[in-house]
């Protein structure tokens, strides 16, 4: 098959676990958008935190997309235009810190620059902004400071108290909310329908690509919709078991090059 698009998600498949992009990974997507290929790079991150990623593989120069918030904000990086933008329907949000209220865990929300939480933080909510090198603002009031449009909230915490609070969630937001981890420690609050694999399908009909034409890369729960609906889904060697086992193909870690050594051998 000739693959015309490559998407990757960042943290635990692009970058190793150093949040480096390794040399033979990088020369590896550069290669390919040199013959032509497009290199989406989808990603739970707020656009900040994926510019440089973006600018260092030179998506700019070759027309290449950024999907950031799960997909629900496309931005195109010659451009630099939105062409695709998801709000959460914000009349969810006070409920959602009520039912949070006697909870450990620390609500997250983003603007263009910055990262909100709420007063409650532990040892996992600086991860975001130190993988995002944003701002974090930690607020008393948080409805009262949230007063803008936003695309998704983060619960960040304990693996075990966010599964039981992530139980809780999807039952109380059934078919009005997508919920799921996207780390142990993460929790994405999603507006319905919004996903990484249900948004490239609108990036593809816009690009005039088919599906069979993509090749996908991820690592966690988030990934799961879109390696499900690529042409070629493949999971990072050190990715999640339920991630592998709807993968079309299982590559090495991405502490061993997997994008690199999955593309010298299917797509250059």
């Amino acid at each position: 098959m000739d693959y015309k698009l490559i998407a990757v998600d960042i943290d635990g498949t692009l970058t190793n676990s150093r949040k480096e992009i390794t040399p033979r990974t990088r020369h590896a997507l550069l290669e390919a958008q040199a013959k032509g290929k497009r290199v989406i790079i989808a990603s739970g991150r707020q656009p900040l935190g994926v510019y440089p990623i973006a600018e260092d593989l030179m998506l700019e120069r070759y027309n290449g997309y950024i999907m950031s918030y799960n997909g629900g904000k496309i931005i195109s990086c010659d451009s630099n235009r939105t062409v695709i933008n998801r709000l959460f329907p914000r009349e969810y949000l006070s409920d959602i810190v009520g039912v949070l209220k006697d909870s450990n865990i620390t609500i997250l929300t983003f603007d263009d620059k910055r990262i909100f939480a709420d007063s409650k933080v532990n040892d996992y909510t600086f991860v975001e902004s130190e993988v995002s090198k944003a701002e974090m603002i930690t607020c008393d009031d948080f409805l009262g400071a949230v007063k803008f449009d936003f695309n998704k909230i983060l619960l960040a915490g304990e693996p075990m108290e966010l599964d039981q609070y992530q139980a809780v969630l999807r039952k109380r937001y059934d078919g009005l909310l997508d919920i799921y981890k996207s780390a142990p420690y993460f929790l994405e609050i999603m507006p319905l329908g919004i996903s990484k694999g249900s948004m490239l399908p609108l990036l593809l009909e816009h690009l005039g690509v088919d599906r069979e034409e993509l090749i996908a890369f991820g690592d966690n729960y988030n990934d799961m919709t879109m390696i499900g609906y690529a042409g070629m889904g493949v999971a990072m060697g050190n990715g999640e078991d339920e991630v592998k086992k709807i993968a079309n193909y299982v590559c090495e870690s991405n502490d061993e090059d997997g994008i690199a050594k999955t593309l010298e051998k299917y797509v250059l």
